[in-house]
């Protein structure tokens, strides 16, 4: 089982790049970023509410449940 995030494809949908992104939601780029790539072994979700309240989507427009 496995948790995808699928951050820049919602990013993709809103046109926003990470440098926005990372001024609109008050995260360092290096933190993104490592969330974006799947590398991210946890989410608060405080920062997964003001990721959803910038891009305009739900938790589960950015992370996705799939079985192995």
């Amino acid at each position: 089982m496995a948790i995808t995030v699928n951050l820049d494809v919602m990013m993709a949908k809103r046109k926003m790049s990470l440098n926005e992104l990372s001024e609109k939601v008050g995260l360092t780029l290096a933190n993104l970023s490592i969330l974006k790539t799947g590398k991210a072994k946890a989410i608060r979700f405080s920062t997964l509410e003001a990721i959803c309240e910038a891009l305009d989507c739900q938790p589960g427009d950015i992370l996705e449940y799939s079985k192995a």
